[in-house]
């Protein structure tokens, strides 16, 4: 596998776009992404009840179109809470955005991001569509231009694309993807895209990324709430022109292993720019029982406000991090357990069979100190581990979200 410089635009035959269109004050708002050849699409979708109109009409396309060939997405307005109206103007951009692309209505995914219960102002979206078409392109500039676009309070564009030769065939994928707050492991909790010019059958796409999800975009967490518009797309055009996979063996397992890259380092990025963030806090549970048992011990560290708040301050308040996998609802033996912090700074044990070693508290901050941060937790009872990624809690996210409307 080799990892390159690109975005959605990489696999042959995606095009994308992003543009200003006036949605927000004074910062890029629409995007597109487009395929010359049509697609096999997959989706995951949020597990909160309350599901905006993208993600029902996209629900419906993966399901039941025959292929997909774009994706138009806007930021500023989530289109979620918006009654019968609210999914009519999702219809009307799919609508525009075939009419434009001159492609079926149902060919046409369609993403919103931003503040929830309010209506898309349709005038601004319908004629953005129309630049958006104007301004396709294959570049890198217009992979990185779609990823600003759909930006929210993001602080930097998600981008990442790789490429791994299937046989003889060089196959692509690329991602994007925006998500700073609202974010918690049930799904994705974020908009996502994923593009590849694989030839692989709609079912091993959908299993693809149906598995990868509970490795990649369930382990992630923010602040603990479940978005209302969630949604990871993959798109495949085929024009890799490898032997079309249809099922599991060593080419799946390849694809496999690239997509899981793609999802995991788009995971990351979301959790280290989690709305006022300072660093990147991952979470290992080690030498688990089961996997689940290493899953919910990871998420509960992970999610945990006085780890977080414990990590923004630099302070290796383990004790914490104990309490959160005591409530996890997994069970293990407390005074077995050994607990690490690692950083590039280095790595240091704080506690031994449940209770504190003779650390060094300097160092431990210095450790802390970084803008990437692990806990590794060491359960001592099996051979199975798990990652969770989330970030520290600051003083800005309670500002950000004080305001976010105004």
């Amino acid at each position: 596998m080799q990892i390159i410089d690109g975005g959605v635009t990489a696999p042959k035959g995606f095009q994308a776009a992003g543009i200003y269109a006036g949605i927000k004050k004074k910062r890029k708002d629409m995007a597109m992404i487009y395929s010359a050849a049509p697609c096999k699409a997959a989706g995951v979708f949020t597990t909160n009840q309350v599901k905006a109109a993208p993600v029902k009409w996209d629900q419906k396309v993966v399901t039941e179109s025959q292929f997909v060939k774009a994706v138009v997405i806007n930021s500023g307005v989530a289109n979620a809470c918006t009654g019968a109206k609210g999914y009519e103007y999702c219809v009307d951009m799919a609508k525009e955005a075939g009419a434009v692309l001159d492609i079926p209505t149902d060919s046409v995914l369609v993403a919103s991001t931003g503040v929830i219960g309010k209506q898309l102002p349709m005038d601004i979206i319908k004629e953005g569509i129309k630049v958006l078409s104007e301004n396709l392109g294959t570049t890198r500039l217009s992979a990185g231009l779609a990823a600003e676009a759909i930006m929210t309070t993001d602080t930097k564009a998600k981008e990442v694309a790789v490429q791994v030769k299937i046989k003889e065939t060089t196959v692509t994928l690329a991602g994007m993807c925006k998500g700073s707050g609202m974010i918690h492991p049930n799904m994705a909790t974020m908009l996502c895209f994923v593009t590849t010019d694989v030839n692989i059958s709609k079912e091993m796409l959908q299993k693809a990324l149906s598995t990868d999800v509970k490795d990649t975009f369930n382990m992630i967490s923010v602040d603990g709430d479940t978005s209302t518009n969630d949604s990871v797309l993959l798109m495949a055009n085929g024009l890799a022109g490898n032997e079309e996979i249809v099922a599991e063996g060593a080419d799946y397992d390849l694809f496999y292993e690239a997509l899981h890259y793609v999802m995991e380092e788009l995971s990351k990025m979301i959790a280290g720019d989690g709305e006022g963030a300072t660093c990147l806090f991952e979470v290992k549970a080690i030498h688990a029982n089961t996997k689940e048992q290493a899953v919910a011990i990871s998420k509960s560290v992970v999610t945990s406000n006085l780890t977080k708040a414990a990590i923004f301050g630099h302070d290796a308040n383990w004790g914490r991090i104990l309490c959160a996998m005591g409530y996890s609802g997994a069970a293990f033996q407390p005074d077995m357990v050994d607990i690490f912090f690692a950083s590039k700074a280095g790595k240091i044990k704080i506690v031994e069979n449940g209770m504190a070693t003779d650390y060094s508290e300097e160092e431990a901050t210095r450790i802390l100190s970084q803008e990437a941060v692990t806990a590794v937790v060491d359960l001592k009872m099996g051979e199975m581990e798990a990652t969770a990624w989330g970030c520290d809690l600051t003083l800005d996210y309670v500002k950000i979200n004080a305001d976010y409307r105004s």
